[in-house]
């Protein structure tokens, strides 16, 4: 998906997103054109495979996004249209005295410019003095739009296509039209992402031809759980750089008007929705069959992840730690004024959070799976590489927290443990790991003599580009957002 750069300079509100993503769909339509020209000389060795129609559906949801970014430019446009006509018919008497012989000198005090009154010379006149026009000041300060821009403005509204356009799209310039474009529009930008990534995983199923026959459940087991470590890596680095800010989720104090909910809280409910319904699909792979030890394994490790969150969630909950310091007592009264008020202040520790329950079903996921039993000696080696990045990326929160912990933040600004680094780079190499430990992967690896240093040594230097890259783009976004704000504070200035 080329990186999708051309989402961020969407979410940052880029004027250069619209010509990315036109760039985007031109590479995409060359590699579909390609596509369906392979398709119909050969035969079709995955039948009914999922990467085709979904492929055209990431398609179709790409070109809706770049068409509501048209959509938003035409109705921005066709707002400043409006504004400047509203303003031109405002100040319509001050441009009509740019047609008239309007100068004075600077050291004239105005007298003999009333008709039929004789005009007076001073001694300080002089044809090299300063000359000064009454021009309306707002042309210096950027308020009304200059003769020239105008013009070009008159000239382009005499578009036909433009007059259409501006015709079908008056409601964009709506308060109510700007927040549903704006909406689906972010909604799009934020879900594109996701939906290439499955494209991706689908178009190497079908380009390897595994997960056939019963191989789909163990193949979509290890890559949805998988996925959502890889994912859960990607957001821990863009916590750490600054993502999420405005929340607190940045290793940061969160503004005051910020209610949001913290991101350990997210991290527990999703480990509480994964645990709650894993129970019941664990044994899926083998209906109709009895119940394994390893079946039952996998069951308990299920009923783990379902307490955990649920044990997560609660420490978050603010209802809950109020009830809890209840037994405390009551802060002072009339009755003892003398005692400290110092003795029912809240610690400094109060301000964050610093749950480690996800840290710890992190840490017994990864030591439970690294000894898991395995079919083959590859297997083994596999599980065992993953769970033990997991376990490594569960030492690194707890050290962040330790930090957190002797030195509480205190700025809106991210704190940026380095730890955060690490844990963010042992979740995305543990969760590509975790998809390749798959029985129909393991087989090919052993058809064609591989081991498993081979997939981790690739994992490694996978992990190592898609970090850098995610920092290259964040920054890009960073870049785009300070750019855009320093317009509107200039703009405000000149208003």
């Amino acid at each position: 998906m080329n990186g999708r750069t051309d989402v961020m300079l969407s979410i940052g509100r880029s004027r250069l997103a619209f010509l990315a993503q036109v760039i985007f769909l031109s590479v995409n339509g060359v590699g579909l054109l390609l596509g369906s020209v392979y398709n119909m000389n050969t035969p079709d060795l995955y039948q009914h495979n999922v990467h085709h129609r979904f492929g055209w559906a990431v398609t179709c949801v790409a070109c809706a996004q770049a068409t509501l970014g048209l959509v938003r430019i035409l109705g921005n446009q066709s707002g400043k249209k409006e504004q400047f006509s509203s303003t031109i018919t405002k100040y319509q008497p001050l441009q009509n005295i740019r047609g008239s012989d309007y100068y004075r000198y600077s050291h004239d005090s105005g007298q003999g410019t009333e008709p039929n009154t004789p005009r007076t010379s001073s001694p300080l006149s002089r044809p090299s003095d300063t000359v000064e026009t009454t021009t309306p000041p707002f042309d210096r300060r950027g308020g009304i739009p200059d003769e020239t821009y105008g013009e070009k403005l008159s000239t382009f509204a005499d578009n036909a296509a433009w007059r259409f356009f501006t015709r079908k799209l008056s409601w964009i310039s709506r308060a109510w039209g700007t927040k549903c474009t704006n909406f689906l529009h972010g909604a799009i930008d934020r879900l594109i992402l996701f939906l290439g990534f499955i494209a991706l995983l689908s178009g190497w199923v079908t380009y390897g031809g595994i997960f056939k026959g019963t191989g789909i459940y163990s193949g979509m087991a290890h890559f949805v759980k998988g996925g959502i470590f890889f994912w859960y890596g990607l957001l821990t680095l863009g916590r750490w750089a600054g993502c999420f800010v405005s929340r607190g989720w940045s290793w940061n104090v969160a503004g005051s008007s910020s209610g949001a909910l913290s991101a350990e809280f997210w991290e527990s409910f999703l480990i509480f929705l994964y645990g709650s319904t894993n129970v019941f699909l664990e044994h899926l792979g083998e209906s109709g069959n009895g119940w394994s030890s390893g079946d039952l394994e996998h069951v308990s490790i299920s009923v783990m992840f379902f307490g955990g969150g649920l044990c997560g969630m609660l420490v978050e909950s603010r209802k809950i730690r109020e009830l809890l310091s209840g037994s405390v007592e009551a802060p002072p009264t009339e009755d003892n004024m003398g005692l400290s008020l110092d003795l029912w202040r809240s610690p400094a520790t109060y301000k964050f959070s610093m749950n480690p329950m996800p840290g710890i079903i992190l840490v017994l996921l990864g030591k439970l799976m690294s000894g898991h039993h395995q079919a083959s000696m590859v297997s083994t080696m596999l599980h065992s590489q993953w769970g033990g990045l997991f376990m490594a990326a569960a030492f690194a929160r707890g050290i962040t927290y330790i930090l957190m912990y002797l030195s509480p933040p205190t700025s809106s600004l991210p704190s940026r443990p380095p730890s955060e680094l690490v844990a963010a780079f042992c979740l995305v190499s543990g969760g590509m790991i975790f998809m390749s430990s798959n029985t129909d992967v393991v087989e090919v690896l052993e058809a064609y003599d591989l081991n498993a240093m081979f997939v981790f040594t690739i994992v490694m230097a996978l992990t190592a580009f898609l970090m850098a890259w995610e920092i290259i783009v964040l920054a890009v976004k960073a870049w785009v957002v300070r750019r855009s704000r320093e317009q509107t504070h200039t703009s405000g200035q000149l208003a």
